[in-house]
């Protein structure tokens, strides 16, 4: 009997350009990269653990998500890949790296992310809402009783704050997350929110690149400036128009940045 494995999309031909996605956010909310980048990037997009087609296959938590990325790139022996992670794909990338080493990797984009997602007595740049272990706690109660409710709310979260999303893209961000099993959600999450990379990021051994939403309802410039202060070869990107997903909302520019990073950068 086969191993089960993740779930990747692979298209296109170049540098690997390593497309990890959010939390109940899968694979396919980068099909506007795909389709933009795969002429001149070979796309590589994965379903994490809890998600899209690889659903329950998977170790449902950020390390088994970690060390799927890295398997995938070890058996189709490529290097030189940029990894460019939405929001828990940022958290997925440090682990990668954390755990493999950086032989196969050149540099690290973040969407919209913070290294601890929980706000501490020590850690104001938590999540703009004030989320805590405590109020997490209830959070991770509510997803499978509420879930019916639930993916209207994080679409409308995941686009700039004061302003009327794209009718169309908030829509069909709805109807895919409401597609998810939320109790393999549920799990995904409690990973995703144990995790702090604060330490790492101080020493963390290659360029690093924050997209950051300018009017993010998750995120705010306490992030920016942490990152800035505190992260070695770090450039801050920042996207006045987005919110949580500039890659949806400012894609033109957001492919231009990526594109010149393929031709450009090298370790």
């Amino acid at each position: 009997m086969t191993e089960p494995k993740l779930y990747v999309r692979d298209e296109g031909t170049g540098r690997p350009l390593v497309l990890i996605h959010g939390w109940s956010c899968p694979g396919q909310f980068f099909q506007r990269q795909i389709d933009a980048l795969k002429g001149q990037a070979r796309c590589i997009v994965p379903d994490l653990p809890g998600h899209g087609r690889t659903g329950a296959a998977l170790p449902l938590d950020i390390e088994s998500a970690a060390r799927s990325v890295h398997a995938y790139l070890e058996e189709q022996d490529l290097t030189d890949a940029i990894l460019c992670g939405w929001s828990m794909g940022a958290l997925v990338s440090y682990a990668m790296i954390q755990l493999h080493g950086v032989a196969r990797v050149s540099s690290v984009v973040a969407i919209d992310m913070s290294p601890k997602v929980l706000n501490a007595v020590d850690w104001a740049n938590g999540t703009l809402n004030g989320l805590n272990e405590a109020l997490n706690a209830n959070v991770l109660a509510g997803i499978v009783p509420d879930w019916s409710r639930l993916p209207a709310r994080i679409a409308g979260r995941l686009f700039a704050g004061g302003q009327n999303p794209d009718p169309n893209l908030l829509e069909y961000s709805r109807v895919e997350i409401a597609k998810a099993d939320p109790a393999l959600l549920q799990s995904m999450w409690a990973s995703l929110t144990a995790q702090d990379f604060r330490r790492f990021l101080r020493e963390f051994p290659l360029p690093l690149h924050l997209i950051a939403g300018l009017k993010s309802q998750l995120y705010g410039p306490g992030v920016h400036r942490w990152h800035l202060e505190n992260v070695p070869r770090f450039t801050l990107c920042e996207f006045e128009n987005s919110g949580h997903a500039p890659h949806l909302e400012e894609a033109d520019r957001f492919n231009q940045l990526i594109a010149d990073l393929l031709h450009n950068e090298k370790r």
